[in-house]
């Protein structure tokens, strides 16, 4: 029999679907579906923006000002893909610099120091006072601090007119400090609105009880890393953050020049261990939490 090659007078071969030919079309269409099921998930894994990052504990500092000027500051910050920045600086100006390059970017928060030197002495120099409350009028913030403040020091005269201020501008205080200078500065005035910043450096269960007895406080995780190992959230820190979605914003605390070079590796770093996280979760302490929290009221302004 010869084998027909036109298939207007093809015979049972062609014009009817064989057992054979009804496999081997099936895993074909098949093997199609499983490629375009893969090259969609190519394609929107490639597609996937990063998350967004809201750090709220950067300075620019005066000795940054030569070695990173502004624009170059500015350029990190985006580089690394930040959604805002929460910046305070010895002195203010630097502050005030960033803010001018890229006002979409920055949220200033009112360092009291106007050198990097005070960070002991602020609090026994009447002096920063003056010096605050000009800045005050002269130019918008969301906060006073990053101030450093511990233990009884937080009822001296310097600190409690920082909580006065803060009340009466409806700003946030960026305390760094000891959980007694945080329960003192709320006695002082118990509708304050603390970032305890690098969560005090304390334990996650000390986090956690202040947390839970003071509804107002919140927690930026600057300059620590034990709550995560590479890309993994260590288990303690992991039951606090899911307590406490809303409380905690992630940061970098660029204190010396050469720490605004690690905010993009920082980024990153951040992004790897809140996958780790429900991604709600995640999305509030990466950014949505800082944008509720400070963008907003700067967009009030």
């Amino acid at each position: 029999m010869n084998t027909p090659t036109n298939i207007a007078t093809a015979g049972p071969w062609l014009t009817r679907t064989s057992p054979r030919l009804s496999c081997i079309s099936g895993f074909l269409a098949a093997l199609a579906a499983i490629m375009l099921g893969v090259s969609a998930a190519s394609t929107t894994f490639a597609a996937e923006p990063k998350m967004p990052i809201f750090d709220a504990h950067v300075h620019y500092s005066h000795d940054a000002w030569e070695t990173t000027p502004p624009k170059a500051a500015i350029a990190i910050l985006r580089k690394a893909g930040l959604k805002r920045a929460m910046v305070s600086s010895s002195s203010d100006d630097g502050t005030q610099k960033l803010y001018a390059e890229a006002p979409d970017l920055v949220v200033p928060s009112l360092r009291p120091y106007r050198t990097r030197g005070e960070t002991s002495s602020w609090l026994r120099d009447e002096t920063v006072i003056g010096h605050v409350e000009e800045r005050l009028k002269k130019h918008r913030y969301a906060a006073i601090g990053e101030f450093h403040v511990f233990g009884a020091d937080a009822d001296l005269p310097v600190m409690r007119r920082m909580v006065q201020l803060a009340r009466q501008y409806r700003l946030w205080l960026h305390l760094h400090g000891d959980s007694e200078a945080v329960e003192r500065v709320l006695a002082q005035d118990p509708e304050a609105r603390i970032l305890w910043a690098h969560a005090g450096f304390d334990r996650p269960e000390a986090v956690r009880a202040m947390l839970r007895k003071h509804r107002k406080l919140h927690a930026d995780l600057a300059y620590r890393n034990d709550h995560a190992s590479g890309d993994k959230v260590e288990p303690a820190w992991r039951e606090t953050f899911l307590e406490f979605p809303n409380r905690f914003l992630v940061g970098t605390d660029t204190f010396t020049p050469e720490r605004w070079h690690y905010i993009v590796e920082h980024a990153e770093w951040s992004r790897g261990w809140l996958a780790d996280l429900p991604k709600d979760v995640a999305e509030k302490i990466g950014w949505r939490n800082g944008e509720s929290l400070f963008a907003s009221m700067m967009a009030g302004k």
